[in-house]
């Protein structure tokens, strides 16, 4: 059954200020005043900067009285210099807000810069872990809004940003609660012109935040929900927007699917993240793609502690075949639909650099709400398995 995208509306405030539906970009003015912006500035990445909808925007904003700047000097896994360079920007041209817009670069780098432009210590101090998000200056963190354009990290309802020490080569999350966007304009249309293979990988990456919240220890059935739910949304609309990307009905249903991993992950992750956020930081491969490669060999590893939840999963999804192996089964076809290499190897890992890699992926926060406990033997032992393509 299909579905006029021109119904698929709304006004959400769970997670945040959600403004949905096809042609909300044109509020976008409207939604950066009602935060007291007079002087927004715009952080994305370069490839975004160059296209009509960030220069539109700009003029749109102009027209209603709202000056705009623009700062796109953003790598696809942020570093943080990039973040460095746009509190400079930001500072230098007196502005009072942030428009976040873009994938998970711009968001990530967008929310971080608007956390860090009024604090007097450095970004890793804020690292999430413990209570380190107390020790910012809430009352000088800038008002946020969120527009995204991929499919996958949603990281536009999320309270973090994921952020590259460079001289550690390390992925760090900084948290702070009022890093979460006060409005978000999901406009469809924005997407649309995501290719084939990006489609694929962010919302890969949507899954993966979906299935590991959906796997998570702990009592959250709210979050569950969402995730499973989540997980419906890309199996039945993943493979048609991949297959056809101006079908606005499967880009507003994995708009949602991708905004409800990150409200689903507040729950906790996972080994996937943890073995992909070293992968990243250190061979710059793309987020979406090296989570799709680790999922089924996590997945795999942890049997025994999902098992149960396995069994209610492919049955809410209708699977061919039930449990477990069903599951891993419809993962792996959407790998091979995609074009997901098999192994950890076609992304780059190499054995020799296994000791370091795994003690990174077991101090990833990520780490600690995987099902199965995971320090840095047990993560070798999965990175040998994903590069050796063993299932």
């Amino acid at each position: 059954m299909t579905t006029d995208p021109k119904t698929l509306v709304g006004n959400w405030t769970y997670p945040t200020n959600v403004k949905f539906g096809v042609g909300r970009i044109s509020g976008l003015a409207n939604a950066c005043k009602s935060l007291g912006m007079t002087r927004p500035l715009i952080v994305t990445d370069p490839g975004l900067a160059e296209l009509p909808m960030i220069k539109d925007a700009i003029a749109a904003n102009e027209t209603d009285g709202l000056p705009t700047g623009l700062f796109s000097a953003v790598k696809p896994n942020p570093l943080g210099s990039n973040v460095e360079a746009g509190v400079r920007a930001y500072r230098d041209g007196g502005h009072d807000g942030i428009i976040a817009w873009g994938g998970g670069s711009g968001l990530d780098a967008g929310k971080a810069v608007a956390f860090a432009a009024g604090q007097t210590r450095p970004l890793w101090d804020f690292e999430d872990v413990g209570d380190n998000w107390k020790r910012a200056d809430a009352d000088t963190i800038a008002p946020i809004v969120a527009v995204p354009t991929t499919s996958g990290t949603g990281s536009e309802t999320g309270r973090a940003s994921v952020i590259t020490h460079e001289e550690t080569h390390t992925k760090k999350i900084i948290f702070h609660p009022k890093m979460m966007p006060s409005i978000v304009i999901c406009d469809p249309a924005l997407v649309a012109g995501l290719p084939p293979a990006l489609t694929a990988f962010t919302g890969m990456d949507a899954l993966a935040h979906c299935f590991e919240a959906y796997c998570a220890p702990g009592y959250h059935p709210m979050a569950d929900g969402i995730a499973v739910e989540g997980m419906r949304l890309v199996k039945d609309w993943l493979p048609e927007a991949f297959h056809d990307g101006t079908n606005l009905e499967a880009r507003a249903h994995m708009m949602s699917a991708a905004a409800m991993g990150s409200t689903a992950f507040q729950k906790g992750l996972g080994a996937i993240h943890s073995l992909s956020h070293p992968v990243g930081a250190i061979f710059d491969t793309h987020h979406g793609l090296t989570n799709a490669v680790f999922m089924p060999y996590v997945m795999v590893y942890n049997r025994d502690a999902i098992s149960d939840r396995m069994d209610r999963l492919a049955r809410y999804l209708d699977l061919p075949k039930g449990g477990f192996d069903g599951v891993l089964d419809w993962i792996m076809e959407l790998r091979e639909t995609f074009t997901v290499p098999h192994t950890a190897a076609d992304l780059g890992v190499v054995s020799d650099r296994l000791d370091e890699l795994s003690k990174m992926a077991a101090e990833d926060p990520t780490a600690a709400t995987n099902p199965v406990p995971v320090g840095p033997p047990e993560m070798r032992a999965i990175y040998e398995t994903a590069i050796a393509g063993r299932l």
